[in-house]
């Protein structure tokens, strides 16, 4: 059973990412179809965004560690984000929309952190991987009901996009407030079961000798083949621009983004769980095989029929890897340390997410999005490789 800030983050993940995903899977086709961007400025505006997000998750992450308190960041970044999103409805050009995006992601920067060591703290370590598949699901969840509330506001109210970028601000407010209420402050870490023991992702283990205060050799190792996965993941925004270039009408680009959420919910909490009992290793490396598999399917699709197919298969590597990549990071790092290695990890995937769109959107834009999708798919491959050869180890008592 879920412990009581799991459920309360989880409140607060799906009212935020309800009111970030109204938005969202009508943003890409509003900056080219709207504001003239090119495919190039829809990667800078989003990996840009992702980048400011990740270096303050750094930051956010060791002050909390510093201040041993998680809660007053969190509240404060799911603030910001819930008060400046929705202003999109009133951009008249593309950099007026980097602006307010890179004001969202500040948001989403100052909370990543924090929040993802006070799910670990509130979670004993045999149900971590579970948790964060929870919260992961509940997140995606918010993200099936974004885009359908557009969807009605568009086709049932008859509203202006414009217009339905401001609904998202009432998700936004009650995310706030249940953060306010629900979220309670933890101290220490959560420890495990008579017995029980962090499940790294595979028999390979080494003994270490880093001192407490910094993070382990197995953390830096493991971060290695995710920066080389971020750099072929660029913004899920190309592949509804490929969706659309395959043939899908513009008005049914949110049931795609849909579908594409469904599944990542539907999967998240059993992958998170059998990582608990597998290890998270294997889960990563299945997930990114699969995420090779899925970028080279659009590189080569032809038909609209071929998009739906892919999203929803694309929803299964979220599942395998979100969860299992979080709880990887809390097993191989002690509790104190957890914010500023959370910070790390959210830094490192996220600034590699700026590269890793604009050169995505350059290939694109020069050699076609099959060439694009290619080199995508085969990063990710590199990435599996490196994951199964490394040796983790969990921290020292």
């Amino acid at each position: 059973m879920p412990t009581r800030n799991v459920l309360a983050l989880a409140a607060v993940s799906f009212l935020t990412d309800a009111s970030s995903e109204i938005i969202a899977p009508l943003l890409p086709l509003f900056l080219v179809g709207t504001l003239g961007a090119t495919v190039s400025m829809v990667g800078l505006i989003e990996g840009g965004a992702e980048a400011v997000a990740s270096l303050l998750k750094l930051a956010s992450g060791w002050w909390s560690d510093r201040l041993s308190r998680r809660k007053p960041l969190i509240v404060a970044g799911y603030t910001i984000a819930s008060l400046v999103r929705p202003l999109v409805a009133i951009a008249q050009s593309a950099s007026q929309v980097l602006a307010i995006r890179l004001v969202d992601r500040v948001g989403k920067g100052i909370r990543g952190a924090p929040r993802d060591a006070l799910l670990a703290a509130s979670t004993p370590v045999e149900f971590r991987g579970r948790a964060f598949g929870f919260h992961r699901a509940a997140d995606h969840a918010g993200a099936v009901v974004g885009p359908l509330i557009a969807l009605a506001c568009l086709h049932w109210l008859g509203m202006p996009v414009r217009h339905v970028f401001w609904v998202a601000a009432i998700p936004g407010a009650l995310a706030v407030m249940v953060a306010i209420a629900f979220v309670r402050e933890e101290r220490g870490g959560a420890t495990p079961a008579p017995g029980a023991s962090a499940p790294i992702a595979s028999a390979n283990v080494v003994s270490g000798t880093e001192p407490a205060t910094a993070l382990p050799r197995s953390f830096w190792l493991a971060m290695v083949p995710i920066l080389v996965f971020t750099l072929g993941n660029s913004t899920d925004a190309f592949l509804l621009l490929r969706a659309s270039q395959l043939g899908v009408p513009t008005a049914l680009i949110p049931l795609v983004w849909v579908l594409l959420h469904l599944v990542k919910s539907a999967s998240s909490t059993p992958a998170g769980a059998l990582s608990d009992r597998v290890g998270r290793r294997p889960l990563i490396v299945a997930g990114w095989g699969l995420y090779a598999a899925v970028y080279a399917g659009f590189s080569l699709a032809t038909d609209p029929w071929h998009a739906w197919a892919l999203f929803g298969v694309y929803g299964v590597v979220f599942g395998l890897t979100e969860g299992a990549e979080k709880a990887l990071v809390a097993d191989l790092v002690a509790a104190p340390r957890r914010g500023t290695a959370f910070g790390w990890y959210q830094a490192t995937v996220g600034v590699a997410a700026l590269p890793a769109s604009i050169v995505f959107g350059v290939v694109w834009d020069t050699y076609g999005s099959p060439t694009a999708f290619g080199m995508g798919a085969a990063l990710a491959v590199v990435a599996a490789v490196v994951m199964s050869l490394i040796v983790l180890a969990p921290p020292e008592a």
